[in-house]
């Protein structure tokens, strides 16, 4: 089997640490590089954050720093959902720096993806600075990248503002460079994450999954969502699904905009299914149990593997 090379620029962040194991393990993938970006907390934590993980699952994947703040707007955080340092609920072990490769995000993602045999695919679970840069430095890029697809935007109201995801709104003007780009794009909305929930049984066979499954478990349970909503979403992990389940989940072509303007609309997403220029498959539903099907055998797989 041909594994599909893959980026990650990520934000660890509980959900983001779920979407990771997953990658890392996943038979169909070959993860190239890490690039934690700022996001859910501040880049000092969430470049840790991916290094502690990679420690605890015994992985070895490049980790190159990303940025540490937005194109240009200030800088926001999710460390109340999260916890201060983005991975409330359970004790990492601190790695060393080892993983981390020394030098520009946008050029060495550039390099890697321009030698690869293979179109390499990049998976987007945090503010998009990075992808920007990259596309905006290095536009011939595209050419080698098989597509990209992203957890982010929303179809109608966000969590970061009434109208803003919290992705999208964290770096909007990065979001348009990537959504004017050309790039193949599939997007996992927030309703998709809102709607791809684990219930407690699940949460409990989560648990039962090994030592990847607690550590996971002890994740999700910490998770404190801004709405008070005591489901257990499963955000990050939805754009994995769309790379490696794609069954799981109804999508409709649409041409994507970010408000880059708006006094109260700043940062939203502006999907039209009625354009007849799209620039992206959005994800409109998703068969939750399928999908948590798929989640727990995936952590189960992981937990395998780290073996």
């Amino acid at each position: 089997m041909t594994k599909t090379p893959l980026i990650i620029s990520t934000d660890p962040g509980i959900d983001d640490i779920a979407a990771m194991t997953i990658s890392l393990f996943a038979q169909e993938l070959d993860v190239k590089m890490i690039i934690p970006t700022w996001g859910n907390v501040a880049l000092e934590y969430t470049l840790q954050n991916t290094l502690n993980l990679e420690k605890f699952l015994h992985t070895k994947v490049p980790v190159v720093s990303g940025a540490n703040q937005p194109l240009v707007a200030p800088k926001i955080s999710a460390a109340s959902v999260h916890g201060k340092t983005g991975v409330a609920g359970f004790d990492f072990e601190e790695a060393t720096d080892e993983l981390v490769v020394p030098g520009l995000a946008a050029t060495l993602m550039y390099n890697a993806i321009m030698d690869s045999p293979v179109k390499v695919t990049l998976l987007g679970i945090g503010p998009l600075t990075d992808y920007a840069l990259l596309l905006k430095q290095y536009p011939n890029v595209v050419e080698n990248i098989e597509q990209l697809v992203i957890m982010g935007g929303n179809i109608g109201r966000g969590n970061h503002s009434p109208l803003a995801e919290y992705n999208i709104a964290g770096d909007p003007e990065a979001a348009q460079v990537v959504f004017q780009s050309g790039l193949k794009i599939k997007m996992a909305p927030l309703e998709i994450g809102n709607k791809a929930h684990v219930t407690q049984e699940q949460m409990t066979q989560i648990k039962n999954c090994g030592e990847v499954g607690n550590m996971l478990y002890s994740l999700f349970s910490n998770i404190h969502e801004p709405d008070g909503d005591p489901r257990i979403k499963i955000f990050d992990p939805t754009a994995v699904g769309l790379i490696l389940c794609p069954e799981a989940f109804s999508v409709r072509k649409a041409n994507v905009e970010v408000e880059l303007a708006g006094r109260y609309t700043y940062g939203a997403s502006v999907i039209n299914f009625m354009s007849n220029n799209p620039n992206a498959e959005v994800a409109i539903d998703v068969d939750v149990k399928m999908f948590a099907d798929w989640f727990i055998n995936k952590i189960k797989l992981a937990d395998q593997g780290r073996m």
